[in-house]
């Protein structure tokens, strides 16, 4: 029965057997089968016939000749399926069931059965819609199901390919959409998923799509239903997943495409306007604010987010703004006397486009909570899509009025028109505020407001809207919001006029009283502020800019809450302007602050409001005189005597009157006056300012004259005091000037900080005399240092802006710190030692805190006391103040031993006590050369330098063998593990320390404390094993740069070198029982290296010293063999417990004197014999007794385990060594007998050593450092043929290099950190073999490009043979190995060609399989250029070029295979000009396809997030640059083609809007290719190109004309 073979096709599918093509199987026996479909509980089918007759397809397999008999049984089979599925009497599960067994079977056979199936599952669905049938829920879902399954199905998609015409009812285009509009009514998205993917592939066939594309407004709708449902999917709290998203991605561009066709474009605009403009604008507004998480569907998140972002804006401006609109657009806007001359008596059109966008935002069509937010950001995209249709210089009126417009879409437009400030929440301000910012600033990039024809043809009606904007923004002030500030630099920025009127409120609101604290708002208020310094100071008008700045800083306000009137970041910004302006704007300015100031003294006392205005105006006046242009000699009169004038009247009218004022009786409180502390700061600010701007134009103009007398410098420098500056002001007495002195110190603020930069100027007076004072200068340097020590004592502190203004409580310190260590250069050599030992205290203890994370954490940019410190270790003066470096490692050394455990110090501590004991002078050796001069104050009672220095090196000696004792006796020191981690953090402090700049006692001090931390301390059992080998790693890296400084080799003065060695080894070997389960760790690995490349610099130090050479490396190997290992269970006296770990450390031991004794041996002249006799002669032994230990940990290996990493690099450096001490003996290879010069028993080694490697080479792809290791010993290795067992030739070793980069470990980092010990493998491999053997390996590599690899999904043996071919390319081949290679170079580009065009179908071999096979290209290219000689040969390169996708790259595979595609190109510019000429259409296009590349991903973008990605554009478009100049090079051979190379370019460039940074480099280049058009080429140009296009070409040829080819003509002019 056909339902009874439809049930078994079903079953058969289920289970996935698949019924087409196969004969069903036979049925079961009557009694056992399933009740027939359709008919009544009992009968029976006596002939095989349904009820209807038809004929059940099961019964015909047994004798095809049934069939023969005519067409009768064919109508049979026809209508028994038609009419069952007809019928109304079977039900509908068995008519879904016979429908997919008639899809699926070919034996049941309909006349057009495929129409007819979709037929009748289109009309029962439409039929259910339209309530013409009652179906089950389950059942309407299983014909959905059933439809997906026909129009995805192959076998429909075939019979459409091979032209088979097979359609959909328009029907069901309705039904999906009114089911899609049912679930977003709903809101609800459950059991959609089959009617979406239906619609996906209805879309996606063309033949079953035009139920859409015919009837456009079902299109439309759907798009409308997708959109809203991806509406809610965003805004719901659900992951987002792919389906919907792809779908409407779908959708999108098939109305794109049916756009561009559509001829009426009013039509167009109704349909956007009416139906897609509202949910678009909505989708692009939550694709942009979703806050994306891991949850959410990569691929959405990633790519179809930002391409349907691009395709709303793309529907956007096809459809709201094409070109026959804008005279609907300009009727609209323009008002009706702007119409009169151009359209007289013509009849307006109906369509009204702004008042209907207008209309469509207002409205409400999403949630109100972000209507706002949608309106606000859909504004500024609309008028920047009108920009770019529209924007012409005739057409900037109506450009305007569009803003206009929009700006009233807007709810900031309410509030001019009286609408109440509390109904917009700080969130609302920045999303309205940022789309005003957006829509000025198109207005400013689109240069559509023209002040003067604004003014004359139009009645300034832009300048009264941007005039009552400004009003509004300034009446509402946002100091809060970034883009309040951004709004009104960008107003200033179209025309300064606009702000002017209301100069004082911008003043105030965004100056003086704007509470700015964030560091993202001070940046848009100081690029605010800069914009209008750089405007009044242009327009010459600085002086009435201060004006309005005085005004409002005398305003009636709360000023303890008012923030500094110019910061550290304005003051800069100051700066540049003052340099620019008039020296009399300046002076004039400076002469209104002294005005102001002069009239605010008077009443300040008593008035704490009055003292703080005059503290804001003396910063103020600070900051200008401190940044004004300095007087020179070739200033003018006038100019000097103005600035006498202006100082002379601040002394006498200003700071005298401010002295008094303080002097006055009745000062005496315990805590002064808030008023009394500030006219205490502005006094001695403005005295600090005028002192030093006095000294300053005394030295630098020999015109001025101060206002002082002539002997007050000198009366103010012999002052007993060292703050006593009073003869510099004659009418004030001293004891007047000392009350202001202990009024200023008894607080810490500006004025204490003014106090310390006086006697800091008076230093610098003093040095500037022939003969200073050192008394005068030691009490001085002592009065800075006192000042502040009370408030260092403290913890708290605040960072510091930099503003002397700001100073107060908490930042005093930072600011006192600050301006110690700027001036240390200064005060260093006055002061005593005690106060060098309180810097280093500080120092060191501030470092101790804060260590390397404050500096990385705080990126403001502050001064913090951090920061101070790090910088100033960073710094390259410490080195250079001996005193204050010694001292610092004093302290150093003293914080050590209070780390140690205190049960200790007696033993382990005593050493480091006694190398930081109080009663040593430690820095005699520094101050010895300058004691005769009484620099620096020395210690009391010790006038014997010589005394002191003997005293000095003796108890340098006593600690060294204090310390090697300590190591014999093995009792160390267990530290725990807070102990170890403060260790690690000292340690991390000395290694800011310039270790290779110490003087010998220093060197000597800092290399007995390691030595004491390495052999006489140990972690404790608990402490984590990383931490305790990353400490000793640390303490080996630290002696190493050691070793390297100058003075490395006093070192010796206090020990025997071998003693060294043996202290180090013994404590290591020793320690290292611990870390036996620890040898298969990096850090394990690290900690080995570091060992080695410390005993490495220290047996060079032996070796190069050349006194007692002999001796110590004797007695440092006869130590090493008695750390081996015994026979049988006897073991040594020194490493009783023998582990691994120790072998390995006697083994990189034994290396690393073996490979520095081979070095040195290879790199000493034949002159110098005595010396390389002794060492030879020490190298014999120590290469017996390598052996020997190599040997044995070689055999104690098992035969299954792994080689130990570190038995590699030891192995090698023997064999080093034994092919060395053969060499030197005179050995002459002998291929027959390689024992001539190797024991048989080390031929045995390295031959088993040898397969050991290449047994476990193929599976080591995760594991560099083993793989470097044993590349490196297989290219020793191979470099003695002789040595290789057996038969094995370079084919072996080539084979498992294939294998390892063939393995599922590698990956393409790790073949490029191997890339050089490979090279070098194979070079010695190719170099040595013999012919046979390198055709071998050819075909090796070449079977590996075969294609069939590719598709057997073996991509890692692909990428195996490209590498090798690359590496075979780095290598120098010769004779008939040369040949051979390049006679099969046609042969591999053509494979690499294939290989690419398979990979390309997989995005994710992107990075594994084509950039490799570019680089290949790259490589064969250019080694190729005087072989390739065959320019086909070259051509195939095109091939690779022209078939790898530019488009949907990864943004980290995007750089990577731009580069290696420009890399092609240019090797074939390079090395094969001629093939370029003869191939120039391959290589045109496949250079054009950068270009379009480079355009499409470097085109403007309102989502430019990633920087990252943006550099990797940027550098594209750079590459890009330099081909169009490469290619305009060749000027003979491209002159023909350039016109068409500029066709290309602009007919893409008319596509896109560029972003600015990519346009800059992309026009640099055609500007050169525009170099080798002739006029002839222009014409042909402008002739042929379309519309558009030659308007694009016009625009960028008069640029050219205006920038380039004039700049060009200048050049050339002045080139010989």
């Amino acid at each position: 029965m056909a339902a009874a073979a439809a049930a078994a096709a079903e079953e058969r599918a289920e289970s996935g057997e698949q019924g087409a093509g196969r004969p069903p199987r036979r049925r079961p026996p009557a009694g056992n089968g399933r009740r027939l479909p359709g008919r009544d509980r009992g009968e029976a089918a006596r002939d095989g016939t349904g009820r209807d007759g038809a004929r059940e397809p099961g019964r015909d397999r047994e004798g095809r000749g049934r069939r023969e008999g005519g067409s009768g049984e064919m109508a049979a089979v026809y209508s028994g399926v038609h009419l069952k599925l007809k019928s109304g009497r079977t039900p509908w599960g068995e008519k879904v069931k016979l429908a997919r067994f008639a899809w699926v079977s070919q034996q049941c056979v309909l006349p057009n059965k495929e129409q007819v199936l979709l037929d009748w599952v289109s009309h029962a669905l439409v039929s259910y819609y339209n309530k013409k049938l009652d179906l089950e829920d389950e059942i309407v879902e299983k014909l959905w199901a059933y439809l997906d399954d026909v129009i995805r199905s192959r076998r429909l998609q075939n019979l459409l390919k091979s032209g088979k015409t097979i359609t959909l009812s328009f029907s069901i285009a309705q039904v999906i959409n009114e089911r899609l509009s049912e679930a977003c009514s709903q809101k609800t998205q459950q059991n959609i998923g089959t009617l979406l993917s239906c619609s996906s592939g209805i879309l996606s066939t063309p033949s079953l799509s035009i139920i859409y594309t015919a009837k456009c407004e079902l299109l439309v709708d759907l798009l409308s239903k997708l959109a809203e449902l991806a509406c809610q999917q965003l805004a719901s709290d659900d992951a987002v997943d792919s389906q919907l998203f792809s779908i409407l991605h779908l959708t999108f561009a098939q109305y794109l495409l049916i756009q561009r066709q559509q001829t009426n474009p009013n039509r167009v605009f109704g349909q956007v306007a009416s139906h897609l403009l509202q949910p678009s604008l909505l989708l692009r507004h939550l694709l942009t604010t979703r806050s994306w998480t891991q949850a959410d569907d990569s691929h959405v998140r990633q790519h179809l987010s930002r391409e349907i972002r691009n395709q709303v804006e793309t529907l956007l401006r096809a459809g709201l703004f094409q070109p026959e609109l804008f005279s609907s657009y300009k009727e609209e806007l323009l008002p009706e006397r702007e119409l009169q001359e151009k359209k007289k008596g013509a009849l307006k059109s109906l369509l009204l486009p702004v008042n209907t966008v207008q209309t469509k935002l207002a409205s409400d069509f999403c949630e109100p909570a972000i209507h706002g937010a949608v309106v606000a950001g859909s504004v500024s995209l609309l008028y920047k899509l009108f920009l770019d249709s529209y924007c012409k210089a005739e057409n900037h009126l109506v450009c305007f009025h569009m803003l206009s417009g929009l700006y009233g879409c807007l709810r900031l437009s309410g509030l001019q028109q009286g609408a109440r400030e509390d109904t917009l929440t700080p969130v609302d301000w920045s999303t309205e505020l940022l789309a005003l910012e957006q829509l000025l600033s198109l207005v400013l990039s689109s240069d559509i407001y023209n002040v003067a024809s604004d003014r004359i043809r139009h009645k300034e009606v832009q300048f009264g809207f941007y005039r009552e904007l400004a009003q509004m923004l300034l009446s509402h002030s946002q100091a809060s919001i970034p883009a309040w500030f951004r709004c009104l630099k960008l107003l200033i920025s179209l025309n300064h006029l606009i702000i002017e009127p209301d100069l004082v409120d911008l003043v105030a609101s965004a100056w003086v009283d704007a509470k700015v604290a964030e560091l993202r708002t001070k940046k848009p208020q100081e690029a605010l502020l800069h914009a209008v310094f750089q405007t009044y100071s242009k327009l010459r008008q600085f002086p009435r800019l201060f004006e309005e700045v005085l005004i409002v800083i005398c305003w009636p306000a709360v000023d303890e809450l008012r923030l500094p009137v110019l910061s550290a970041g304005l003051t800069v910004k100051l700066r540049e302007c003052l340099l620019e302006l008039p020296p009399n704007q300046v002076l004039d300015i400076v002469g209104l602050l002294v005005e102001k100031c002069q009239i605010l003294v008077p009443a300040v006392e008593g008035s704490a409001d009055m003292a703080l205005k005059l503290m804001s105006v003396s910063s103020v006046l600070h900051a200008f005189l401190f940044n004004m242009g300095s007087l020179d000699d070739i200033t003018p009169a006038p100019v000097v005597l103005r600035t006498q004038s202006l100082l002379a009247k601040m002394q006498e009218g200003v700071i005298q009157p401010l002295i008094e004022l303080l002097q006055a009786p009745g000062r005496e409180e315990e805590e002064p006056d808030l008023w009394l502390r500030k006219a205490s700061d502005s006094a001695l600010l403005l005295i600090y300012t005028w002192i030093e701007v006095d000294a300053l134009f005394a030295i630098s103009c020999t015109k001025y004259e101060s206002p002082l007398p002539e002997n007050a410098s000198a009366a103010a420098l012999s002052a007993a005091k060292p703050w006593d500056v009073s003869a510099f002001f004659p009418d004030v007495e001293e004891q007047c000037w000392e009350r202001v002195m202990e009024l200023a110190s008894s607080f810490a603020s500006t004025g204490k900080y003014c106090l310390e930069l006086l006697t800091l100027q008076k230093m610098k007076m003093i040095l500037m005399q022939a003969q200073g004072d050192i008394q005068a200068l030691q009490c001085a340097a002592a009065f800075i240092l006192e000042a502040g020590r009370a408030a260092m004592n403290r913890e708290e502190s605040q960072p510091w802006d930099g503003d002397i203004s700001t100073i107060n409580e908490l930042t005093y310190p930072t600011a006192h710190w600050h301006l110690i260590i700027s001036n240390l250069t200064i005060l260093l050599p006055y002061i005593s030692l005690k106060d060098v030992q309180y810097i280093a205290d500080v120092l060191l203890e501030v470092l101790v805190l804060t260590r390397a994370q404050e500096a990385a954490a705080d990126q403001e940019p502050s001064i913090s006391i951090g920061k101070i410190c790090l910088s100033f270790m960073h710094s390259p003066f410490l080195p250079e103040m001996k005193v204050l470096h010694c001292a610092f490692l004093t302290r150093l050394i003293h914080q050590f031993t209070r780390v140690l455990p205190s049960a200790a110090r007696d033993s382990v501590g005593l050493p480091l006590q006694q190398l930081s004991a109080g009663n040593i002078s430690w820095h005699e050796e520094i101050l010895a050369p300058s004691k005769s001069f009484g620099v620096v104050e020395a210690p009391p009672g010790n006038n014997q330098p010589k005394e002191e220095l003997s005293l000095l090196w003796k108890t340098l000696e006593k600690v060294a063998q204090c310390i090697l004792q300590l190591t014999k006796t093995g009792s160390p020191v267990i530290l725990k593990e807070s102990q170890l981690e403060s260790c690690l953090g000292l340690l991390e402090i000395t290694s800011l320390l310039k270790l290779d700049s110490l003087f010998p006692s220093d060197c000597n001090r800092c290399f007995l404390v390691l030595l004491s931390l390495v052999a006489n301390t140990r972690a404790s059992a608990s402490c984590s094993k990383q931490l305790s080998l990353k400490f000793l790693r640390t303490c080996f890296h630290l002696l190493r740069c050691l070793q390297a400084g100058r003075n490395a080799n006093s070192v010796f003065k206090v020990f025997h070198a071998s003693d060294v060695l043996e202290a180090v080894i013994t404590s290591q070997l020793t320690v290292s029982k611990f870390f036996s389960d620890t040898l298969t760790n990096p850090v394990w690995a690290e900690y080995l290296q570091e060992v080695q490349a410390s005993l490495e610099h220290f047996l060079h130090m032996i070796v190069e010293r050349r006194q007692s050479t002999r001796l110590n490396l004797e007695k440092f190997m006869s130590f090493l063999v008695s750390c081996k290992p015994g026979v049988g269970a006897a073991k040594s006296t020194c490493c009783k417990n023998w582990n691994p770990a120790a072998e390995q450390l006697l083994l990189v031991s034994f290396t690393t004197l073996c490979h520095v004794l081979t070095l040195y041996l290879q790199q000493q002249p034949e002159k110098k014999l005595q010396s390389t006799d002794i060492l030879s002669a020490l190298l014999e032994p120590v290469v017996q007794q390598m052996g020997r230990t190599v040997e044995r940990g070689v055999q104690s290996n098992t035969q299954n385990q792994p080689l130990p990493v570190a038995f590699i690099p030891s192995v090698t450096t023997l064999l080093k060594a034994d092919l060395s001490h053969a060499v030197t003996k005179g050995w002459q290879k002998n291929p027959e007998e390689p024992s001539e010069f190797l024991e048989p028993s080390r031929v045995e080694l390295y031959q088993k050593f040898y397969s050991q490697i290449l047994r476990e080479l193929p599976s080591a792809g995760g594991h560099l450092q083993f793989l470097q290791f044993a590349l490196q010993f297989l290219t020793v290795f191979c470099s003695v043929p002789e040595l290789c067992p057996g038969k094995e030739t370079a084919v072996t070793v080539v084979f498992a290099i294939n294998k390892l980069l063939a393995g599922p470990a590698i990956t393409i980092q790790v073949i490029k950190s191997i890339e050089p010990e490979l090279t070098e493998v194979l070079a010695q491999l190719l170099g040595s073999c013999s012919a046979e053997e390198f055709y071998a390996i050819m075909r090796l590599v070449l079977q590996g490009l075969e294609v069939k690899t590719i598709w057997q999904q073996k991509a890692k043996e692909v990428l195996s043979a490209i590498m090798l071919i690359k590496l075979v390319l780095s290598c120098p081949l010769s004779g008939d190995k040369e040949k051979a290679f390049w006679f099969a170079s046609p042969q591999i580009i053509t494979a690499l060609a294939m290989q690419t065009k398979e990979a390309c179908q997989d995005q994710s071999l992107t990075a594994t399989i084509v950039v490799p096979i570019l680089e290949t290209a790259v490589a064969l290219l250019r080694q190729g250029e005087r072989v390739l000689l065959n320019p086909h040969h070259v051509a195939l390169a095109f091939n690779i070029l022209l078939t790898i996708p530019l488009d949907h790259l990864k943004p980290e595979d995007y750089g990577s295979v731009f580069l290696g595609v420009h890399e092609v190109l240019f090797s074939v510019v390079q090395c094969h000009p001629k093939v370029m000429l003869k191939a120039a259409p391959s290589f045109l296009n496949s250079f054009h396809r950068l270009v379009v590349s480079v355009m499409h991903e470097g085109r403007q973008r309102g989502d430019r997030g990633n920087t990252d990605d943006f550099e990797v554009i940027l550098k594209c478009a750079h590459l890009v640059e330099r081909m169009y100049s490469h290619i305009a090079a060749k000027t003979e051979e491209f002159t023909v083609f350039s016109a068409f190379i500029v066709a290309q370019y602009v007919t893409e460039l008319q596509k896109v809007t560029l972003h600015p940074a990519v346009k800059k480099h992309l026009t640099e280049g055609i500007y050169h290719i525009l170099d080798l058009c002739i006029e002839r080429d222009v014409k042909f140009l402008n002739a042929s190109l379309p519309a558009g296009v030659r308007e694009v070409f016009k625009d960028l040829y008069n640029d050219y004309n205006r920038y380039h080819k004039a700049k060009k003509q200048g050049e050339e002019k002045y080139t010989a």
